[in-house]
This record gives C-alpha cells, sequence and structure tokens, in this order.
C-alpha cells in the first residue's frame, strides 16, 4: 500500500532527513516530539507535529505506547523510527504493525535474528558468508576455556546483545580469559540486560568495513562499502568510501556476500552489514548487522547519489527493491537480482 502519512518518531537530524524525504515523495510528515523538542529544526519543517512526552527519552522517544497512539490519533499509516531510540526494537516494529499500521524497517522477526550477534552469525553461515572463526553462545567459564582452545588465542570476548563496543575485551591466554570474562558478562549485562556472550578469533591487522544494502523483502542491492577502521574506544570518528584497502576483486565478492545474506533473511529497508577484512590474509568476515539505517548513511549517499531515506520509504510502501525498477541511476549498482 502506498503510504500517505508519516509518523516520524525521532528527533534531530535523522528527523529532518525522514520529513525531508517524506515530502519529496508527497508524503504528508508529522512529527513526534517531546516537551523540549517543540521548537527543534524538525518540527518547523513538518507539514504536522503532535507532542508525546516530556523531556526525558524514556517518557517519549522511547515510550513505545505514547508513540502508537500519537501515530494513531494523527492518522498516520506508516511510522519511521529513525536510528537510535527504538529504532532496532522489534516488539517495537511488531506493535507499530499490530495497530495497523507500516514500520518503515525490517520485519520484527528480522530484527529478532540479525539484531543477537550469534543468531546473525548463525544467519551468516547459512548464507554461505564467512564469519570470523568463533563460539556459540557461551553460559559458563568452562565452555569459554573450551571454546578459545579450539579457536585459538588470542581471542576476542564480545557480547551477543550488544554494540558500540559495549563489552568487548581481548584474551591472549587461558589465564586472561578467566579474568576478562566475567567483566565483560558484567558491563553486558548492565549495558544491554543481557550478559550472554560468545567469542571470535582477534584478527591480526582488521580493518572494519560495512556494506550499505536495500532490500524490499525478496531481493536486495547493496550501495557499496564504507570504511571506518579509524575509531576511539571502538566508537567511530571516521567514515569514507570506497575503502581503499580493497581490490576491486574483493570489493564485488564482499558486496555480493552482503547481499546474499540480506536475501536470504527477507531483509526489508536500509540496512548496513559489517565486516572486518584482514589485510595480512585478504580474507573478510561478517561480524554483525545493523537494522536501520546508520547515523553514516550519508557518506553512502554522497558517493552514490541515492536517497537511502527515500528507498527506504519507497520500499516499506511496497515498491520493489530498487535494482527491479531498472532506472538508470541504479544501472551501475551490481546485485544478485540482475
Amino acid at each position: 500500500m502506498a503510504i500517505r502519512r508519516l509518523f516520524v518518531a525521532n528527533r534531530g537530524e535523522i528527523a529532518v532527513r525522514v520529513v525531508r524525504a517524506a515530502q519529496a515523495l508527497g508524503i504528508t510528515a508529522v512529527q513526534a516530539h517531546s516537551d523540549a523538542d517543540k521548537d527543534m529544526l524538525a518540527v518547523r519543517l513538518a507539514d504536522e507535529a503532535i507532542c508525546i512526552g516530556p523531556a526525558q527519552a524514556a517518557k517519549s522517544y522511547l515510550n513505545a505506547e505514547a508513540l502508537i497512539t500519537a501515530a494513531r490519533e494523527t492518522g498516520c499509516d506508516a511510522v519511521h523510527p529513525g536510528y537510535g531510540f527504538l529504532s532496532e526494537n522489534a516488539d517495537f516494529a511488531e506493535a507499530v504493525e499490530q495497530a495497523g499500521m507500516i514500520f518503515v524497517g525490517p520485519s520484527a522477526q528480522t530484527i529478532r535474528r540479525m539484531g543477537d550477534k550469534a543468531a546473525a552469525r548463525a544467519a551468516a553461515q547459512e548464507a554461505g558468508v564467512p564469519v570470523v572463526p568463533g563460539s556459540d553462545v557461551i553460559k559458563t567459564a568452562a565452555e569459554a576455556l573450551a571454546a578459545a582452545a579450539k579457536i585459538g588465542y588470542p581471542v576476542m570476548i564480545k557480547a551477543a546483545a550488544g554494540g558500540g563496543g559495549r563489552g568487548i575485551r581481548i584474551a591472549d591466554n587461558e589465564d586472561e580469559l578467566g579474568t576478562l570474562a566475567p567483566q565483560a558478562r558484567a558491563e553486558a549485562q548492565a549495558a544491554f540486560g543481557d550478559g550472554a556472550l560468545y567469542l571470535e578469533r582477534a584478527l591480526k591487522q582488521p580493518r572494519h568495513i560495512e556494506v550499505q544494502i536495500l532490500g524490499d523483502g525478496q531481493r536486495a542491492v547493496h550501495c557499496y562499502e564504507r570504511e571506518c577502521s579509524l575509531q576511539r574506544r571502538r566508537q567511530k570518528v571516521w567514515e569514507e568510501a570506497p575503502a581503499a584497502c580493497l581490490t576491486t576483486e574483493v570489493r564485488e565478492e564482499l558486496c555480493r556476500s552482503a547481499v546474499a545474506l540480506a536475501e536470504s533473511v527477507a531483509y526489508r529497508g536500509a540496512g548496513t552489514l559489517e565486516y572486518l577484512y584482514d589485510e595480512g590474509t585478504g580474507e573478510f568476515f561478517f561480524i554483525e548487522m545493523n537494522t536501520r539505517i546508520q547515523v553514516e548513511h550519508p557518506v553512502t549517499e554522497m558517493v552514490t547519489g541515492i536517497d537511502l531515506v527515500a528507498e527506504m520509504i519507497k520500499v516499506a510502501g511496497g515498491e520493489p527493491c530498487p535494482c527491479a525498477r531498472r532506472t538508470s541511476r541504479w544501472t551501475a549498482m551490481p546485485s544478485r537480482c540482475g
């Protein structure tokens, strides 16, 4: 179904992007705002706006019930979650659809599957996409030691439900693993409410590469890659495209693998698949997926000329994957959907 009225359930830069994209498509943009954000730019640009609660995010932008109520009261037929807040919350996506509206993003099932790093690794393996040698979710110290012995040191301890570098530790031997694993578990529990961990082999010369994809639930297309290896405390501080460290052959193989994985999980909307590339061996490995538009999406938009937010809205409204439309803009975008 075509989207007529879009509820923007976020604030700041991404809200402005969604409002402008919706209006360019002839869609009425209804902006949510807290008491503190009533004068923000997105509110001034939107066709309509509605207050969803007090300044505290927990009582406004993270209040799923308030957001859905406001969207229904304003007659919206779709909700765009932006990034952050509830954008990767499967329960919110499900609640939006149960309320009779379109969630502009992947299905709740896909968010649950790809939002859990261990489950995402399993999905990648099923799709034939290489992953860093690692373990399933580990629950005990004995399981961690056994997994590390199989993988080989050094190993990276990671939070299964986490992101943003939280919970990550690197252990060079058994003693360090015994000390660091409980620390990682405690940090993961505090940050995400889930202390589940898994192990991965620590690469010697890693580069952090992410591939931007768009899908319609059946087919997918990639918009090439961004490199985000320059980080501080495992937080990205610089993104560039294309990734200078990749050869043409590796780039094509990497992007094909991203499309294959997106299609295998019936991905709908914009998403980013993150990889580690080992400059020493030339190998690449899938590590996780962000089931939303990313903060860094303008980098891809600048090098491709594609409005990723607009494409998300089109796909959510029932249009096919961009590669199936065969417009001139997408002629040079290789993908598995021909």
